[in-house]
């Protein structure tokens, strides 16, 4: 690929505080600086105290705040008037038995309807939601497949790699 027109990165460091509720804080560090606080906690289906939205929750949110979001802003550069934009997002998982842990999460799949609302070319408007949808981190994180390396320390022993 050729040279990045900018970079992201962020990390996430979360903290348990209650019996399923953490929080998460997270630092933008490239192409922005911040940090906030995210809480996430379970149901009551999965023994916790529905303090907060659940991680999935906040996937989705990402998913589609970020697909609504490039659209608006790809709008404005590629001079696509548009008025209004929808996401709809039907997303499913299955939980599977797992020969160690009590289930296995597996993605079903997910299906994400755009509506917008534009006085601008048809065509136009097509390309420029193909365009965002290139343009999502989320979409496109969840399009590729992603190396995910696991450290672990244990009772503060050196880190080794998780297998």
């Amino acid at each position: 690929m050729s040279n990045p027109l900018f970079n992201v990165h962020f990390t996430a460091e979360g903290a348990c505080v209650g019996k399923l509720r953490n929080e998460v804080t997270l630092t933008a560090l490239e192409p922005f600086t911040v940090t906030r606080m995210l809480a996430t906690d379970e149901g009551k289906f999965q023994g916790g105290d529905d303090t907060a939205p659940t991680p999935l929750e906040f996937f989705l949110t990402g998913l589609v705040g970020c697909l609504m979001t490039q659209v608006r802003v790809f709008a404005r550069r590629l001079k696509v008037e548009v008025d209004d934009v929808k996401v709809l997002c039907r997303a499913r998982w299955e939980a599977h038995p797992d020969d160690i842990g009590p289930y296995q999460g597996s993605p079903v799949g997910f299906e994400i309807d755009v509506d917008v609302t534009s006085a601008a070319d048809p065509d136009r408007v097509a390309e420029l939601v193909s365009a965002a949808r290139r343009g999502c981190f989320v979409e496109q994180t969840l399009t590729r497949a992603n190396a995910i390396e696991h450290t672990l320390k244990i009772n503060g022993t050196a880190w080794q790699e998780d297998k």
